[in-house]
């Protein structure tokens, strides 16, 4: 793959996430009975800022915990015959609260249909609302976020790669042509 762009930076990361944690407040009137979900992998640190920031803003904690979405995925078959499970960690009930998915980025929309599933599994919450880093577009499915970091039209034969320091060692979102 060839690198197209550098789109974000570290600093404009930062901000974006900090902007996003800011609409989260005000869309739900604060926290209570807020909880974020990070979708595995790169949804679970984006999560954790989030609810730093929160804290930050708020002086409120808001629970945090991971959602591995492997086996709710409508194309399980296709990817592999035995599935690495990276572990869903939700120490606490989803019961009747507001449960933010957050994601780095959503495309057709079926990592979020997965998480959708995954979650009903959990227990049945008051509602549910989206949260990811980059919209790219492309959706095949009616899925939307609520919170959106940044919009970048893409096409097909782009790829559009978040690193966040703790999964990668560096915080950038990039543009790479196939």
């Amino acid at each position: 793959m060839k690198i197209k762009a550098d789109l974000f930076d570290e600093d404009k990361i930062i901000r974006t996430v900090k902007r996003m944690s800011y609409q989260i407040l005000e869309k739900n009137h604060g926290v209570d009975n807020v909880c974020l979900l990070g979708i595995k992998t790169r949804g679970v640190p984006l999560a954790r800022r989030i609810a730093r920031n929160i804290e930050d803003i708020e002086g409120a904690a808001v629970e945090v915990g991971e959602l591995d979405i492997t086996l709710y995925r409508d194309d399980l078959s296709l990817t592999s015959d035995s599935p690495v499970l990276n572990g869903t960690n939700v120490p606490f009930s989803v019961v009747d609260k507001t449960v933010i998915l957050v994601d780095d980025v959503v495309y057709t929309g079926r990592t979020a249909r997965a998480a959708l599933d995954a979650v009903t599994e959990l227990g049945r919450p008051a509602r549910i609302q989206l949260a990811v880093l980059v919209d790219r577009g492309h959706r095949e499915l009616p899925i939307r976020a609520d919170y959106v970091g940044l919009n970048i039209p893409t096409s097909r034969n782009e790829v559009v790669a978040v690193m966040l320091e703790e999964t990668d060692g560096q915080n950038l979102i990039r543009l790479y042509e196939k």
